[in-house]
Formats: structure tokens, C-alpha cells, sequence
């Protein structure tokens, strides 16, 4: 069996060719397998373990998202890295991103932020053009309670972002009874305000599409009995951040 080397192979879940909604333009989006959080509204439960999903290296990759790249150049798009966790395969997407930078292709992360900024991570953001970073719950004990983790290290990961002036669209999901409350939204609109480097906020309606899937691996979804958010919902919400 040939040796799994991060650097240049990794697992993937899936991908979607023409995607609109994971940056500006026509976007080839790559899931990556993998994720450590634990979020109880998560619609893609399959991509939790980073053992699972298709192996695939960066040649194979590189040579699938070359097809699109006339749809990129016409509508200033580009490739998304989305998960999953995507930095949890870092050096993997290193080694891409070097190699889409040489195509020209603009590049995006989609992600909670949640990881430690080590060297390697550091290097990853200077070749990503524009990062999508989902705040998970601005308040730390209810992101807890919601993704097993704090907001700690997501929030110091904007900040980083911020001081080296990397562009970044900020991502709220929307749960109502959870991260629809005014003033968790009132204290996520103060600490946006406090970025210079935030250009645009997305609020993302919660649905529970993905509650099949929890059924189907044999667990049990957890917010069971929460409504969707309606377009009212979100209409309150962007009232609240004034966007």
C-alpha cells in the first residue's frame, strides 16, 4: 500500500463543481473529510471522521478543478476548501493552494477557525485569498454547549486575520432559541464592529435537512425539537447586527 503522505494526499468527502454560495462567482468547492467539533445541528455527520471519505492526491485534484477554470475567470471565481474542518488536512492544502496560486485561481477557506495558528497555518493563510469563518456562538459557554468546544481560539483566529488584513466574510447560522438571541447577537454585532477586515456577514438559516443522516449512521440528532428558522427569523437577526 503507497505510504499516505499529507503533504500531498488527503480524504475527501465530496465536491460541487458550479457552487454560488461559498464565496464570490462560480465556485469549485472541495469538502474535506474530517472535523473535531461536534455541533449538534450538523447537516453533514458523514464528514466527522478524518479516516473515512475518498483519498485523493494533489495531482488528481489539481487536474478536476482545471476543467472549471474558464467558469472562474468569467465570473471572478475560483476554489472553496470546505469541511468537515479543511485545516485539520493543513499541509495537504498547502501544497494545493501552491499550486492553484500558479493557475491563477483565486482560493477561499471555509472554516470555524477552532485550530491552534501554528507555522503551518500561518503559512495556509498567506495563500488563501478570502476565508469564510463560522462563528459557532459568540458566547463561549453556549458555543460549548453546542459544538464541544469554546469560541476562544476562533475568535483569537479573526483577530489574527484582522491584524494582517485578510479579507473575510463572517458566517452566523441561525437556530432559533440558540443563536438568535438579541443579545448574543447584539454582543456579535460589537465584536464584527471591532474587525476592519470583515467584508460581509452571512446569516445562514438553520435546518434540519441533514437529520437523516444522524439517523442513518445510528446516532441521535440532537435538536430534534427546534423549529427551523424562517425568513423572518433571519430578517430580525440582520436588523439586530444592522446589516
Amino acid at each position: 500500500m503507497e505510504k499516505f503522505d499529507k503533504t500531498t494526499m488527503a480524504h475527501i468527502h465530496s465536491f460541487e463543481t458550479f457552487g454560488t454560495v461559498d464565496g464570490p462567482g462560480i465556485r469549485f468547492v472541495v469538502f474535506m473529510q474530517g472535523c473535531h467539533l461536534r455541533c449538534k445541528y450538523c447537516h453533514n455527520r458523514d464528514t466527522w471522521d478524518i479516516n473515512a471519505g475518498e483519498v485523493i492526491s494533489i495531482k488528481e485534484l489539481v487536474n478536476k478543478i482545471e476543467k472549471y477554470i474558464t467558469y472562474f475567470k468569467a465570473s471572478k471565481g475560483g476554489v472553496t476548501v470546505s469541511g468537515g474542518e479543511p485545516l485539520l488536512q493543513v499541509e495537504f492544502l498547502i501544497t494545493l493552494f501552491k499550486e492553484l496560486k500558479k493557475l491563477e485561481i483565486h482560493t477561499a477557506i471555509d472554516t470555524s477557525g477552532m485550530v491552534d495558528i501554528t507555522d503551518k497555518v500561518k503559512e495556509l493563510i498567506s495563500l488563501t485569498d478570502l476565508f469564510l469563518l463560522d462563528i459557532k456562538h459568540i458566547n463561549s459557554e453556549k458555543c460549548k454547549e453546542l459544538v464541544g468546544f469554546s469560541n476562544e481560539k476562533e475568535i483569537e483566529f479573526a483577530r489574527y486575520l484582522n491584524s494582517i488584513n485578510k479579507p473575510m466574510w463572517i458566517r452566523q447560522v441561525l437556530i432559533p432559541g440558540l443563536t438568535n438571541q438579541k443579545e448574543d447577537l447584539l454582543k456579535l454585532k460589537e465584536f464584527i464592529k471591532s474587525l476592519s477586515n470583515v467584508e460581509k456577514v452571512e446569516i445562514l438559516k438553520y435546518h434540519d435537512m441533514g437529520k437523516f443522516k444522524w439517523e442513518q449512521m445510528g446516532y441521535k440528532y440532537e435538536l430534534e425539537n427546534i423549529p427551523n428558522a424562517t425568513d423572518e427569523d433571519v430578517k430580525k437577526a440582520k436588523e439586530i447586527l444592522e446589516i
